[in-house]
This record gives structure tokens, C-alpha cells and sequence, in this order.
């Protein structure tokens, strides 16, 4: 199964398309082959080779001020500017550079393009009080109730609430609650946002390894989603309750930033923080009884195909 392409329907196109995954080839050897996973295991899982990498990303020109030593450690880790990748991505990928705030030459690094703001107009929020959105741009996987779900990308393959909270008793407070995955490619935008308007508490860390969260990855293994570096936020909304946000780190995606203020109101759609490289995922965990999510997610997720929706469309209602 694990070798057939990637597809996943296009809410906008009414299609379905095969997905163009970023590195695939490396994926697939890391992830379908015995080398490949034990190199997983030795060295992309953990946080050095993240950082390692992210550095390279943050790389820009060295000046002419820089030291010799400097610039002989950027070549011998292949760390040059990494803002030459920008538009060799971009036309490859086809990404829209009409939605960014700024021009694709302002960017110093790679790294600053990929967790990039777009103009407020690119990313119109849905309207309606009772109305939740996508938390993120992705492709999308919705569980009506989480507990009675046959599997999660796969039939047959689940986590626990506990085990992707690290809280029993918060875990409880969601037991027949409904879940979105959002799950980020590196085509994406990167930051996230709320689905719903309401009073954020601190975010909380749950310290884990850093898997790909590819769709080759999650086909094999979706407990990386329960394994990985992940960082867990409470949201109180008068409409929907306690809305749990999880961001999900993944392999050279170590950094998860928030940029909220917690404790402050936030309106629906409002920014909550960013991803640096890599793609990544958002869990959005939602109280029995409080959410009924739009029949297309629904009908779609059922046969475990993604959906994929940009962030602030419409994701369902409150009863």
C-alpha cells in the first residue's frame, strides 16, 4: 500500500489529485526499507539532525567580513545560501507568489520563505459565531468521534487520547470528542492559526522524537504522531468549549514558535505562531456534542482520503 501514490481530495477543484511530495525518494527509502529505517532510527528522529538541518535553512550570504574558519565549516556541512533554493521551490512547486506579504526576493533565507506571512486577503475567514475553521493550510483527515474511528490513515491503526495528550484527566475531558488532523506539506504555508475565537491558555510541551510526518510515514507508523515533539494548547470558546490545538514537530521541523499572547481574547482565524522547515502537522481535538463537522470532511475521511482546504474555509458548526 505504502508504495501506491498519495492522493487526496481538492475541496476547491472537486478532484482527486496525486500529491507531489516534497523528497519523496528519500522518504520512501527511509521508510520502506531496512537501511532506510534504521538510519530513521539512528539519526533523522532525533533533534540533532533537525537542527543540523534547520541551520543549513538559516543560512544566508556570508559576508565579506566572516572569518576563513567560517566559511570553511559552511562547506564542509554543505551550508551555503540557502536563499539560492527559493525560486528553483517555487517553480517547481508552483507556489502562488501573488498571496505573500512581501517579494520572493526579499527573503534572507529559506528558512524565513517558509514560515512567510501572506496578505491578510489570501486567507478570508469564514464567517458565523458558531462556524469553526481550519487551524492550517493541509490536507485534511476528520474524526467525528475519535473513540469509534477505524483508524486514522489507515484502518486498523490508532493512538489514544492519552497517549497524543500525555494527560489522563485531560484526556477524559475529550473521550467521544471529534479530532481534525491537519497535515502540512512543505509546499505550505506554515504558520497556524485558531479555529476559534476564545481565551488561549499557556501551551504546554510534550517532549518526543521528530518523525516525518509524510503521508509515507504516517501510512507505516501514524503512532509518530504520538511519539513526536509536540506542544499542546487549551483554548476556552463560548460556542465550542475547551478546543484543544496540538502542533506536531516532525523531522527538521524541531522549532514550533507561538506568537500568541496567552490569556487574551483571539478572534477566529487569528495568528497562533509558525513552523520553521519542514512539513508538519496540527491537531485540533474538539468536546463530545460540540462540533458537527461539514459532510464533505466526513464523507471523504471515511475512506481515509485527506481532504485538502486552506485555513480560515469553513470546517463545520456548533450544533
Amino acid at each position: 500500500m505504502s508504495a501506491e501514490p498519495i492522493r487526496y481530495f481538492d475541496r476547491y477543484k472537486q478532484t482527486v489529485e496525486t500529491e507531489q511530495i516534497y523528497g519523496e525518494k528519500w522518504l520512501r527509502w527511509a521508510y520502506e526499507t531496512a537501511p532506510g529505517r534504521l538510519t530513521v532510527w539512528l539519526a533523522a528522529r532525533r533533534a540533532w539532525f533537525s537542527k543540523w538541518y534547520g541551520w543549513k535553512m538559516n543560512q544566508g550570504e556570508a559576508s565579506a567580513e566572516a572569518s576563513g574558519l567560517v566559511k570553511l565549516l559552511r562547506v564542509m556541512f554543505g551550508a551555503g545560501n540557502s536563499s539560492n533554493r527559493i525560486l528553483p521551490f517555487i517553480a517547481k512547486y508552483n507556489v502562488d507568489v501573488d498571496e505573500f506579504a512581501k517579494s520572493a526576493f526579499d527573503y534572507r533565507t529559506f528558512n524565513e520563505f517558509f514560515y512567510r506571512a501572506l496578505k491578510p486577503a489570501a486567507r478570508p475567514i469564514a464567517d458565523g459565531e458558531t462556524v469553526a475553521v481550519f487551524p492550517a493550510d493541509g490536507r485534511h483527515l476528520v474524526f467525528p468521534n475519535v473513540d469509534t474511528a477505524d483508524g486514522f490513515y489507515v484502518k486498523g491503526a490508532k493512538f489514544t487520547l492519552v497517549e497524543l495528550l500525555g494527560d489522563a484527566a485531560l484526556a477524559g475531558q475529550f473521550a467521544g470528542g471529534s479530532m481534525l488532523i491537519s497535515r502540512l506539506c512543505p509546499v505550505d504555508y506554515h504558520r497556524f492559526h485558531f479555529p476559534v475565537a476564545g481565551v488561549p491558555g499557556e501551551s504546554r510541551l510534550i517532549n518526543g522524537w521528530l518523525y516525518s510526518v509524510s503521508p509515507i510515514a504516517l501510512r507505516r507508523n501514524v503512532r509518530c504522531l504520538v511519539e513526536n515533539k509536540r506542544e499542546v494548547t487549551l483554548v476556552e470558546s463560548p460556542q465550542f468549549g475547551t478546543v484543544a490545538i496540538l502542533e506536531v514537530g516532525a523531522t527538521n521541523v524541531g522549532t514550533i514558535r507561538q506568537s500568541y499572547v496567552p490569556g487574551r481574547v483571539v478572534a477566529k482565524g487569528a495568528e497562533k505562531g509558525f513552523f520553521a522547515f519542514g512539513g508538519s502537522c496540527v491537531i485540533t481535538l474538539f468536546q463530545p456534542g460540540r462540533l458537527t463537522f461539514d459532510a464533505d470532511l466526513v464523507a471523504q475521511s471515511e475512506q481515509q482520503i485527506e481532504t485538502y482546504a486552506r485555513m480560515g474555509d469553513r470546517l463545520g458548526e456548533a450544533p
